[in-house]
């Protein structure tokens, strides 16, 4: 990873929780803008405390269902959208 990837999704990470604003949070690689077998770009992350990325149950973890969870949520795309705002 090379410097300015590291300085912006450290930027990302300052933002808090993008649903639920908790400090704390974790990089998660949106997982709809990728070919299959590629991993998204450092510049397509979203910044989520460990319950909305992994931890919690379906509809709350995005790992756990990602469709039940922007359903809920907003898509990847517009929360990706958002934080590029944000910034």
């Amino acid at each position: 990873m090379i410097k300015a990837e590291k300085d912006y999704l450290k930027k990302v990470a300052e933002l808090g929780c993008i649903i639920c604003e908790n400090p704390y949070v974790e990089i998660h690689h949106i997982t709809t803008k990728r070919g299959f077998g590629k991993k998204a770009s450092h510049y397509d992350t979203l910044p989520l405390c460990f319950f909305h990325h992994r931890g919690g149950e379906k509809g709350v973890a995005i790992h756990q269902g990602v469709k039940t969870w922007e359903s809920i949520h907003g898509t990847q795309i517009e929360l990706l959208e958002k934080v590029k705002k944000m910034l």
